[in-house]
């Protein structure tokens, strides 16, 4: 993540707050849901949505299932 969003998660609390991440690869993605939860303790953070830059044409499913899972 950039340092920017460490920043932020780290000098707000986020206590009871969802957070939904997303990611370009799965690979960054599992460390970026590790991270938050370190940089942002008391927040729920739900299974993130990868998505390639180059299947972003195709994801309408992927998106609609994964907005439905973390509702």
């Amino acid at each position: 993540m950039p340092m920017a969003v460490y920043t932020f998660l780290e000098h707000y609390d986020l206590t009871g707050k969802v957070i939904c991440p997303s990611a370009p690869t799965r690979q960054w993605l599992s460390q970026t849901e590790r991270d938050i939860r370190k940089a942002a303790p008391g927040a729920i953070v739900t299974r993130g949505l990868a998505i390639h830059g180059s299947h972003v044409d195709e994801a309408a499913p992927a998106l609609t299932q994964w907005v439905n899972e973390v509702q």
